[in-house]
């Protein structure tokens, strides 16, 4: 017998590290080839990694929430015939595990040198429902999909998922853990009049990142939010006349129509369509729009981008969005389709109250974030004249802007002229 020594490979141009947030394998356990064996995460995305030989597993670099440097040792699997360690190597490795993890950087550190790839809410008309990829089963378990986070909380919990009734589609989400706790009031969790236990729930993979990323923008950015009410109400009519015939095209959502009179805008504040490298000093303000679309899942959100949305028609850009937020809700994003904005747009949708504050996508410098739409009544022209009250539908849009790169002045009238398409909505379909 001999003893292989698995580095972590190189998962990513320009990636140092990753870390683990979910072992599908532990020491005992007998792998094979190309078997799947953990999942970690980049500042980038989330990868599988598979076992490159066959063999018993003997040893594992740190637990979920650790980081591992490109190169270092991720396991010692014990193989028949000749491998590519010595038992002494092997040994030395798994000796320097509690090494590498006591050197690895600290939350602080990692937030300090990485970029903000989430944003801070979603669109729910095309993406709230995002989620990631089921976790894979592990061999001999009943079929439960699941993400990583919830998984991990049920482990906490002492709950077997195959007792926990999915959601439609068949996923467990946390809704889902939370209903069996209340129904099981038996065992002390959800019942009236009573407590729940206490959680300790470790803070891993993506709500990771969020939280670095979140307190990084917050720390280095100096916010501002300004908020404009519009009046949709015209701009909602002409949705559900191109709707009615939009034949096989998809559906629209307010989003593309939204986007584009951002697009058509955006011109006239380059400084806003921008990045901000704080250290060398430079603000690079982008000729294309690459927005960044909030999507919500059950481990945190996430930001596929739209390429080039400015050249992008209404229902070419309701394909896009669909495009990217299937591939956020069943874990296929790449990592190119997650990175490079440069402006985001965050929504909650029908949950989006009254007004935002957004936080910034660092380093973007500005954030747009649409608020739920409501009926209140209104005076119009009568036609006469004069003015009479009417229902009209009503949504309030926000930016969070980079007070070190745009000005107050200019974020109030760049949403000014968004405002005047929304309100006069022919004029976005106007080139």
């Amino acid at each position: 017998m001999a003893k292989f020594i698995f580095k972590m490979p190189d998962v990513g141009e320009g990636v140092a590290e990753a870390e683990v947030v979910e072992w599908h394998v532990k020491v005992g356990d007998r792998v094979e080839e190309d078997q799947h064996i953990v999942d970690v995460m980049t500042d980038k995305a989330t990868i599988d990694i598979e076992s490159p030989v066959s063999g018993v597993v003997t040893t594992l670099a740190g637990e979920v929430g650790d980081v591992v440097a490109i190169g270092a040792m991720l396991l010692v699997i014990e193989t028949e015939g000749e491998g590519e360690a010595t038992e002494e190597e092997a040994e030395a490795a798994a000796e320097q595990v509690d090494d590498d993890m006591s050197d690895a950087p600290t939350s602080e550190e990692v937030a300090e040198r990485i970029e903000v790839e989430t944003p801070d809410a979603s669109d729910a008309d095309d993406a709230a429902s995002c989620a990631p990829a089921p976790a894979p089963e592990h061999k001999g378990e009943a079929k439960v999909l699941a993400s990583p986070a919830v998984r991990q909380r049920a482990k906490d919990l002492g709950i077997d998922l195959a007792q926990v009734k999915p959601a439609a589609d068949g996923r467990v989400r946390h809704a889902d853990l939370d209903a069996y706790l209340a129904y099981n009031a038996g065992s002390g969790f959800g019942a009236a009049g009573k407590s729940r236990a206490d959680e300790a729930i470790k803070v891993i993979g993506l709500r990771k990142r969020i939280a670095q990323n979140m307190a990084a923008a917050k720390r280095h950015i100096p916010h501002f939010t300004y908020v404009e009410e519009c009046d949709v109400t015209d701009l909602e009519d002409l949705r559900a006349q191109l709707n009615a015939a939009r034949g096989e095209r998809p559906k629209l959502t307010m989003l593309p129509l939204l986007i584009t009179a951002i697009c058509k805008v955006i011109p006239q504040f380059p400084m806003i369509n921008a990045r901000f490298d704080d250290e060398a000093n430079v603000v690079t303000r982008y000729g294309a729009v690459h927005l960044g679309m909030a999507a919500q899942t059950d481990s945190g959100l996430m930001v596929p981008v739209i390429r080039d949305a400015q050249a992008k028609n209404l229902w070419q850009l309701a394909r896009e969005i669909g495009r990217l937020a299937e591939a956020a809700r069943t874990g296929k994003a790449t990592s190119e389709e997650l990175s490079g904005s440069t402006l985001t747009v965050t929504s909650l949708g029908p949950l989006g109250g009254v007004a935002t504050t957004p936080v910034i996508n660092r380093p973007e410098v500005a954030i747009i974030g649409p608020n739920r739409i409501v009926e209140r009544p209104m005076f119009v022209p009568d036609g006469m004249g004069g003015e009479r009250v009417a229902k009209r539908k009503l949504m309030n849009i926000s930016i969070s802007c980079d007070h070190r790169v745009v000005d107050g002045h200019d974020a109030a009238s760049f949403i000014q002229g968004v405002k005047k398409l929304i309100e006069t909505p022919a004029l976005l379909l106007v080139d």
